[in-house]
């Protein structure tokens, strides 16, 4: 906690988990953080090893942050965080999602039992950023990057595909809606969004 126990760290980190970001792409996806703040984290990240900084290769230009080897060992810690915090009587799968903390969220809560026999590529293009999973041998595998190879693709918010995974809404809804789009295989979509059951929620003790 001495190393990433100030407000924000830990969701800092997690943005940087699939690939260096700009400051302001990072500020862009975690709402409420101010720009002193966030400064501030990864200065104190950078600081402590975990997070470093670099200069963008030609043509591109400007200053990215990644996460060093040692903080990209911290991913299993904070899948296994996510898995318990999803029992929180107060955890609201509605709230907001970012694109890495949505994919990060399908390794994280994902049940061999019930993806063993799926083996299929499926892209996301989530705004401003494209990311895919590989599901095969029941393991879930999410990068950042372009799949041309993918057996289906949703495009849409990433809170619009939550919404399927983990609120239940049906798929032809959000597509009604509007905020979701599919191509691909359709059985597959159908069966994806089920692969992630939340756990029951822990009780609170009476009062």
């Amino acid at each position: 906690m001495d190393l990433v126990g100030e407000r924000w760290a830990l969701l800092v980190m997690r943005e940087l988990m699939l690939g260096p970001k700009r400051f302001s792409d990072i500020r862009a996806d975690l709402p409420g953080i101010s720009a002193n703040v966030l400064t501030q984290r990864l200065e104190g990240l950078e600081e402590a090893g975990i997070v470093t900084r670099q200069r963008l290769d030609p043509p591109a230009s400007g200053q990215v942050y990644a996460l060093t080897e040692w903080g990209h060992q911290a991913r299993p810690i904070m899948g296994a965080m996510g898995r318990w915090a999803t029992r929180s009587p107060g955890h609201d799968p509605g709230r907001h999602f970012s694109a890495v903390s949505l994919m990060l969220s399908f390794q994280a809560m994902n049940q061999p039992a019930l993806s063993k026999e799926v083996t299929a590529v499926i892209a996301f293009r989530l705004g401003r950023e494209n990311y895919f999973a590989r599901l095969a041998e029941c393991m879930v595998d999410v990068r950042r990057g372009a799949a041309p190879d993918a057996d289906l693709t949703f495009t849409g918010a990433p809170a619009a595909i939550a919404a399927a995974v983990y609120g239940g809404v049906p798929l032809a809804e959000l597509e009604r809606e509007g905020t979701l789009r599919i191509e691909g295989d359709r059985a597959l979509a159908e069966r994806f969004v089920t692969l992630f059951p939340l756990p029951p929620k822990a009780t609170k003790p009476a009062q």
